[in-house]
């Protein structure tokens, strides 16, 4: 828990000996107190105070009692989330207690306060008050680290473009040599590698779109995922010893293709690059899960440890510290890609016979 903060308690009672009494009740090192006297006072010092992190409120006030003081804070945006305890002396039976809730409280405490008991749920409401702020500060430097990459990924992918945009050309003008128009084997491998680059090409401009934009604008279409694959794998030039067989029951979805592209081919690309058999096999297939389709990519390669199945899809992890293949960063823009479309990543390994790669898409 972070101890930098301070934890702020608002006291609202229209009594100053409830007040003094409230406070001592509740002093620790870590924690502020502010005093109010009345519903008008307690809304000020609210709209003053950013960080108040818990309203101990009274419910029997003259003018605005608590009740109201809350529905008005629960209208505010600003105030909203803030907790609220309510405290009173009267109407413990359970109406009185549902409409405390009603209005937005979160707890109720009963006069006279049992101090053990009132200590034990601020203390909760405090821990609660940290880990949110916690979490918001993880957010705020996930969407940071994601901003870093964007900008990443621009430079890189624009840097990559201009050479590429050469090797098109060079190639094309090879194309048209009269060697090469009289070879068909010539001609075949010059046009793969014409139609590979301007693969490339598209998805340069893809990651270039992506750190411009956000992901949900991408244009979506029809695509046949048999027919993708089929034309990946052909892109990918796999050696002859590796094997890929793509299942029958492939579906059609009407989704960003460059994006599940580029989920398929980091997984067949890994499980090309890291095989360590003399024959390599690699299968593709779906079930159909829900509003989802399950897909995966299996492989009979060296597999992995338990203790790494997570490990692997954060930024910059990589299996070997050593190994120059991997950059640990495709996995984790595979995962951001698939949890876009609310679903998940995972995988499935026995160390020695291989893994499968399961990610979900939304149909």
């Amino acid at each position: 828990m972070s101890m930098t903060k301070k934890f702020t308690i608002l006291l609202v009672d229209d009594r100053m000996e409830n007040l003094l009494s409230l406070e001592q009740m509740l002093l620790a090192e870590n924690r502020n107190f502010i005093q109010t006297t009345s519903g008008n006072e307690a809304l000020k010092e609210v709209l003053k105070n950013d960080d108040i992190g818990l309203i101990m409120l009274d419910v029997q006030m003259p003018g605005m009692d608590g009740f109201e003081v809350a529905r008005l804070l629960k209208t505010n945006p600003r105030t909203k989330d803030i907790s609220i305890i309510f405290v009173t002396a009267i109407n413990k039976d359970e109406s009185y207690v549902l409409k405390g809730f009603e209005k937005g409280g979160v707890d109720y405490l009963s006069k006279p306060l049992d101090i053990n008991l009132t200590r034990a749920k601020v203390d909760v409401f405090e821990r609660l008050f940290f880990y949110q702020h916690e979490l918001r500060q993880a957010l705020k430097d996930k969407e940071q680290i994601n901003g870093q990459l964007e900008r990443f990924m621009h430079v890189v992918a624009h840097d990559l473009k201009s050479p590429l945009s050469g090797i098109t050309g060079l190639l094309s003008l090879m194309k048209e040599e009269q060697e090469i128009k009289d070879s068909d084997f010539l001609l075949e491998y010059t046009n793969m590698a014409i139609d590979a680059t301007s693969r490339l090409a598209d998805m340069i401009t893809a990651i270039l779109d992506y750190s411009r934009e956000h992901q949900l604008h991408q244009k979506e279409e029809d695509v046949d995922i048999r027919k993708m694959l089929e034309e990946q794998v052909k892109l990918l030039f796999p050696p002859a010893h590796v094997k890929i067989s793509i299942g029958d029951d492939m579906p059609v979805i009407h989704t960003s293709r460059q994006k599940l592209q580029q989920v398929f081919q980091n997984l067949i690309s890994n499980a090309i690059r890291y095989n360590d058999k003399a024959t390599t096999n690699i299968e593709v297939g779906c079930n159909e899960n829900g509003e989802f389709y399950n897909f995966y990519v299996k492989d009979n390669g060296p597999g992995i440890e338990g203790k790494d199945n997570e490990r692997i899809f954060r930024l910059f992890e990589t299996l070997d510290e050593g190994d120059e293949r991997g950059t640990g960063i495709g996995l984790n823009i595979l995962k951001l890609l698939v949890e876009t479309q609310g679903g998940k990543v995972w995988v499935e390994s026995t160390l020695g016979d291989g893994s499968c790669f399961y990610f979900q898409w939304r149909k």
